[in-house]
C-alpha cells in the first residue's frame, strides 16, 4: 500500500471520522496516530518480520494494525469500542491476515485467543498504542498471566515508561519498576511528540520495549508477598526502610523484630527504598517471609 493511502495521515483520519460520524470517547483514552513514520519506527523497534504473530490492543481505526498487517504474519487486534468494529472491517478489508476481536483486554481470555489464532511455537509479540489511563493494569495483567509472548512494544505516557524502565537511585524508580523488570528487560526506545496524535493528548508519550525474561532475575518464595513488600518499602519515599517496614508490619512485628529481620537480610534500615536493587528486595522478602506467614 502506498504511503499516500495509509490510514495514519491527518487527511485520511479525518475522512474516516467524517464518513462514520465517529466521535472520540475521552473515557476510553482514544488518541489515534496520524504519522506513518512513527508507526514504522515502532515496527522496527518491535523486531517484527513476516514470521511474527502480533497482538494489538486498542487498534482504533487501524493505523498501526495496517502496518502490522504489512510487516508481520498475522495480527489479532483487540478493541473494546464496538463502534470501531465496522470502521476496522472497512479500513483493513485488504488484509486477510487481520482478526478483529471486540473484547475488553482486561476481561478477555488471551491464552484462548492465542491458541485460536497462532501456530504452536510461533513467535508472538504485543505491539500497541495503549490507552494511557489503564496502561499499568493492562501490562501487569499480561505479564502476570505469563503468556507465550516474547516482547511488548507499547506507546504509553512518557512518565510511566520512564518509571517502568527506571534504575535504582533515580527519581522514577519505584515499585512499578521492580514489578515490570521482574518479568522483563525494559527500555525506553523512543519519545513521541503530541503532534502525531488526533486528538492531541495532554501528556508526552514514549515507546517502551519489554523483552520477556525466560525466568525472573531473583528467587522469591511468594511473588505476591514480594511485590507487597516492595510496595511497602516505597510507601513513603522520604522515609527509611526501617520506618516503612514498621508501618507495614505494625500488627505483626515490633521495632526490635524489624531490626532482626533487616540484619538477617544484611540491609541497613536507614536506607531508602529507591537505593535497593532487585536482589536486595528479594533478600528482604526472604528474611521477612517466615514472620508474615
Amino acid at each position: 500500500m502506498s504511503r499516500q493511502k495509509a490510514i495514519a495521515t491527518p487527511n485520511k483520519t479525518k475522512e474516516i471520522l467524517n464518513k462514520f460520524g465517529f466521535s472520540f470517547k475521552k473515557s476510553l483514552g482514544q488518541n489515534f496516530l496520524i504519522d506513518v513514520n512513527i508507526l514504522e519506527r515502532i515496527i522496527h523497534h518491535a523486531g517484527i518480520n513476516k514470521q511474527t504473530g502480533t497482538i494489538e490492543i486498542g487498534p482504533g481505526m487501524g493505523a498501526l494494525t495496517e502496518q502490522l498487517a504489512i510487516h508481520s504474519n498475522r495480527v489479532v487486534a483487540i478493541e473494546i469500542d464496538q463502534r470501531l468494529v465496522p470502521i476496522l472491517k472497512e479500513t483493513l478489508e485488504d488484509y486477510s491476515n487481520v482478526e478483529i476481536v471486540n473484547e475488553d483486554i482486561l476481561k478477555a481470555n488471551i491464552s484462548k485467543i492465542i491458541d485460536s489464532n497462532f501456530e504452536t511455537d510461533q513467535k508472538i509479540k504485543v505491539v500497541a498504542n495503549l490507552p494511557y489511563y489503564i496502561t499499568t493494569p493492562i501490562l501487569m495483567k499480561l505479564l502476570m498471566d505469563r503468556l507465550p509472548v516474547s516482547s511488548f512494544t507499547v506507546m504509553i505516557q512518557k512518565e510511566v515508561a520512564e518509571r517502568m524502565a527506571a534504575q535504582p537511585n533515580t527519581k522514577s524508580y519505584g515499585s512499578l519498576s521492580i514489578a515490570v523488570q521482574y518479568y522483563t528487560h525494559a527500555s525506553v526506545v523512543m519519545n513521541v511528540p503530541k503532534t502525531v496524535f488526533m486528538p492531541q493528548p495532554n501528556v508526552d508519550s514514549s515507546v517502551l520495549h519489554l523483552e520477556v525474561r525466560d525466568s525472573p532475575p531473583v528467587e522469591v518464595e511468594d511473588e505476591e508477598f514480594f511485590f507487597n513488600l516492595v510496595q511497602a518499602c516505597f510507601g513513603q519515599r522520604r522515609k527509611t526502610l526501617r520506618n516503612n517496614l514498621a508501618r507495614h508490619f505494625s500488627s505483626t512485628l515490633n521495632k526490635e523484630q524489624i531490626e532482626i529481620h533487616l540484619n538477617k537480610a544484611e540491609i541497613d534500615g536507614t536506607r531508602r527504598g529507591e537505593s535497593l536493587n532487585m536482589e536486595e528486595f528479594a533478600r528482604l522478602a526472604r528474611a521477612f517471609t517466615i514472620k508474615e506467614k
